[in-house]
């Protein structure tokens, strides 16, 4: 008789860890509707964390302006760290908020993080910075 695991697997261990953090998730695709990768967005503060699951072995992390326009391809990184999953999103997880939360000291210039999840096709979204 099998019984049926309810382990994790370490994938979806990082992603609730991620969910857990307030990330929404996107998931681009290519022309013929196939997904490209997995891309988390957490807007927080005067700040916007992006990381991009490529693979379990090619991720990249970013934390921007929250005024950054695109968040695919920012003109602004703050920090960024591309490796494994589990090495990219622990230090995602580890850098500090507080800096950011009301424009802290080292970033005073830096506005809130504004914007909003719009429907870009059926049963996806897209994070749309504000511009006002």
């Amino acid at each position: 008789m099998s019984s049926v695991s309810t382990l994790e697997n370490p994938t979806e261990l990082v992603l609730r860890s991620l969910m857990d953090r307030g990330f929404r998730f996107i998931h681009p695709r290519d022309s013929r509707g196939d997904i490209v990768a997995v891309v988390g967005v957490r807007a927080h503060g005067a700040v916007l964390d992006i990381v991009r699951l490529d693979s379990e072995d090619n991720v990249t992390a970013m934390r921007m302006p929250g005024d950054e326009a695109n968040v695919l391809a920012p003109k602004t990184v703050l920090w960024q760290q591309s490796g494994p999953m589990n090495v990219v999103v622990d230090s995602l997880l580890t850098l500090s908020d507080a800096e950011y939360e009301g424009g802290g000291p080292s970033h005073a210039s830096l506005p809130p993080a504004k914007g909003c999840w719009v429907p870009t096709k059926p049963g996806r979204e897209a994070w749309l910075a504000a511009t006002a």
